[in-house]
């Protein structure tokens, strides 16, 4: 698959679909701890991603495994995830975030996050283990995911639980766009589904649950309509606030109980927008 300058191509051994050739910037971080911080520090980014409603899905799956203990938000940017965590559930926790943007992490520290700053290959956090390790939403932009999972591995307790949510390559928005979907571009390295995120993990750990979750019908009609036009970052923020508006406006309650409905027979069928597992640290 060819999209501009982003040429995606698939393993012949494990089907892997990912990203060849990939730009240094990318491969290095660079650009996050550069030029991603204007989006990332963007107040209608800022505004969504503290909202409550921001991560509900992520926070429920989480609290179903992870009563308490020490967590490590591997690409935490803002800090919003653990914010929102020890708001709802103080006390419970211990969190430590980390991430390559610098700006980001400077946000994060100015609501109370505590932050590690750097590439999470290099830093052993004083021989430290965590009962949990997450990564909302970062695998997919990694040159090395399985050299990130072996060292979550190595940095989880005896039993630790490991969080991946990524994006779905077979969810209904790719099927119908193809590389008109927005979120194949540029700053996306590997594009999963079920199986190859299933052999990925397969090594270290072990699978409690697997789900399909999250639909964003707004984005799959701009980008219908749109042709695969490129989505700028300021307009990825400005969907981004639109969209958490909705969730809060108790005036369209009825369109919420129908899009949780298509959400669900979606997550069901495998083609919802994401891909979310729980991994269980297996034995050494």
């Amino acid at each position: 698959m060819q999209k501009g300058a982003l040429r995606l191509v698939r393993c012949q051994d494990c089907a892997m679909i990912y990203a060849n050739p990939v730009p240094s910037a990318y491969a290095s971080g660079q650009y996050y701890d550069e030029t991603a911080s204007g989006y990332y520090l963007s107040p209608a980014k800022l505004e969504s991603d503290y909202a409550p409603v921001r991560f509900e899905r992520e926070l429920k799956l989480f609290r179903k495994y992870s009563g308490c203990g020490v967590v490590l938000d591997v690409g935490c940017s803002s800090g919003a995830f653990l914010y929102q965590l020890n708001k709802r559930y103080p006390g419970d926790y211990e969190v430590i975030g980390l991430d390559a943007s610098g700006p980001a992490l400077d946000f994060a520290s100015s609501r109370g996050v505590p932050v590690v700053r750097g590439d999470f290959l290099d830093q052993s956090f004083d021989q430290r283990r965590f009962d949990a390790i997450t990564f909302w939403a970062v695998l997919e932009h990694l040159f090395e995911p399985r050299a990130f999972l072996n060292k979550a591995w190595s940095m989880l307790k005896p039993g630790g639980l490991c969080y991946v949510l990524v994006p779905n390559m077979k969810s209904l928005a790719t099927r119908l766009l193809g590389a008109r979907y927005r979120y194949i571009y540029h700053q996306h390295l590997n594009y999963f589904n079920r199986a190859t995120l299933s052999r990925l993990v397969e090594g270290q750990f072990s699978i409690r649950e697997f789900r399909s979750i999250h639909f964003n019908p707004v984005v799959l009609w701009q980008d219908w309509r749109s042709s695969g036009a490129e989505v700028s970052n300021e307009q990825r923020a400005a969907l981004l606030k639109r969209t958490t508006a909705y969730k809060q406006n108790p005036l369209i309650k009825p369109m919420k109980v129908a899009y949780t409905f298509s959400e669900k027979c979606l997550g069901i069928l495998d083609l919802a927008d994401n891909l979310a597992a729980v991994l269980v640290r297996k034995p050494s």
